[in-house]
């Protein structure tokens, strides 16, 4: 009996040896990331870090029915992991399951402690907008955009709030929040799109 416990508590060290090799390794070779999140799975597989890991890996190689798989088996270990809620969400609106992914973005966001909420709010308003709810998309975009310290470029959030106003034809807050992503993301991409709108407002 002891010896099988002791070989499970190496087992989880192990697995979160090879959880943290993979972390360390996944910005320079994310071929040895996989490796070694798919081995911490493999010794632990109520390790809810790697699966998230392995999930991420996926969901960069274009794989995402498998990512899908990943951060489900995350959630299953905790129904309040908002990270992989959120996650979750994004591989499913890149699929075009849309009311799916906004089902994830709310359970995301019903977690209290979620340290990063303002993600889920972004991606929450982007699809709500896609599916036409644009009054819902501007509450989910504002609440994206006040947050503090924000965890999504602020111009990446002002775009899409703009885009909103736009689209519900409020003008002045429109121009407001466009010229506001001008002076965020000077001379960028955001700041060109920003311009091009602003334009169709005059």
């Amino acid at each position: 009996m002891l010896g099988g416990c002791a070989s499970d508590k190496e087992a989880l060290q192990k697995s979160q040896g090879h959880y943290q090799e993979g972390v360390a390794s996944l910005p320079g070779d994310r071929q040895k990331a996989f490796v070694s999140f798919q081995k911490s799975v493999q010794l632990n597989p109520g390790n809810k870090e790697a699966r998230y890991a392995l999930g991420h890996v996926y969901a960069l190689q274009g794989k995402l029915s498998y990512a899908e798989e990943q951060f489900r088996a995350a959630i299953r270990i905790d129904e309040t992991y908002s990270e992989a809620h959120t996650y979750l969400g994004q591989v499913l609106a890149n699929q075009d399951r849309w009311d799916e992914a906004i089902q994830s973005y709310r359970q995301a966001l019903a977690n209290p402690l979620y340290p990063t909420p303002d993600l889920a709010r972004f991606h929450l308003g982007r699809a709500l907008a896609h599916q036409g709810d644009l009054q819902g998309s501007a509450e989910a975009l504002e609440d994206a955009a006040s947050a503090s310290p924000p965890s999504v470029p602020p111009a990446m959030t002002h775009l899409e709030l703009g885009r909103v106003y736009y689209k519900l034809g409020y003008t002045n807050r429109a121009r407001e929040i466009l010229k506001k992503v001008e002076s965020l993301d000077k001379g960028g991409e955001l700041a060109e799109a920003a311009s091009e709108l602003l334009t169709r407002l005059k």
